[in-house]
């Protein structure tokens, strides 16, 4: 595999935070540059694609979990997060996450206890924080929007646990995507009721009302706190998108696979 897989022997979460470079995005939606640094743009984001894809293509069937890095182990997030990363490996389906710590650690955490594939995805950030140290995998992109593809090109299901801006980015993009029929039959399931009741109030109270979404919108997630139903939806899932993973992918020697 590519250099950018990091073995996850390394207990990298040890150390402090970073100063990184201002990042890829931030040049990229900084307005028109000369005609050849936007052409080299658009190469290294193609090679980015690949590496991406090359680093994902023997994993099998995955459910993304996303969740903020600030609930710490302890709180009753991570342990929620934990349990079902642990559920998820147990149904022999790969957990993947942004990689970092809090909710994304817990659930590697249960996958890797679990004896389950553990897989991460981070982002280069200004403060970047290092990968946690439960990751079978571990792959940082440069731009946003590559590694959301990565998150759900690999997924047949999703579970979001509290979080904050980037987890809300990463849910309503994710319901965008099925809502308008980009993906289909991948349960959105919503972990933390007390958390996300606010929001599911405005949804159906307001957005509802005023006709900026459909009631059947609503139907696009599943609000739980009980593992045995989401593991349900997320059966169920797996089970529909089967042929998705069926065909066996053999390694080229010559791409150093």
């Amino acid at each position: 595999m590519t250099d950018e897989l990091l073995d996850s022997s390394a207990n990298a979460q040890d150390g402090p935070l970073v100063k990184a470079s201002p990042g890829a995005d931030k040049h990229l939606l900084g307005g028109p540059k000369a005609r050849g640094s936007e052409a080299m743009r658009v190469v290294r984001i193609a090679m980015e694609f690949i590496r991406g894809f090359r680093a994902m293509h023997f994993i099998g069937p995955c459910v993304t979990v996303f969740g903020s890095a600030r609930f710490n182990d302890g709180s009753s997030h991570y342990e929620l997060a934990r349990t079902m990363g642990k559920r998820i490996a147990e149904a022999d389906l790969a957990v993947m996450t942004g990689g970092g710590p809090g909710i994304m650690e817990g659930a590697n955490r249960g996958a890797r206890e679990a004896g389950g594939k553990s897989i991460g995805c981070n982002i280069e950030l200004p403060m970047e924080q290092f990968p946690n140290p439960y990751l079978d995998k571990f792959v940082e992109f440069r731009y946003f929007f590559v590694r959301k593809v990565m998150l759900v090109k690999y997924s047949c299901a999703f579970v979001v646990l509290p979080g904050g801006f980037g987890t809300l980015d990463e849910v309503f993009e994710t319901l965008v995507l099925i809502q308008t029929g980009k993906i289909q039959n991948f349960p959105i399931v919503l972990m933390g009721r007390d958390y996300w009741q606010p929001i599911v109030d405005y949804a159906r109270n307001d957005l509802v009302r005023e006709g900026a979404i459909s009631p059947e919108d609503l139907d696009l997630v599943i609000f739980t706190d009980d593992p045995d139903e989401a593991m349900e939806a997320i059966a169920k899932a797996k089970a529909q998108h089967a042929g998705d993973f069926a065909k066996k992918r053999k390694p080229f020697w010559w791409l150093r696979e």
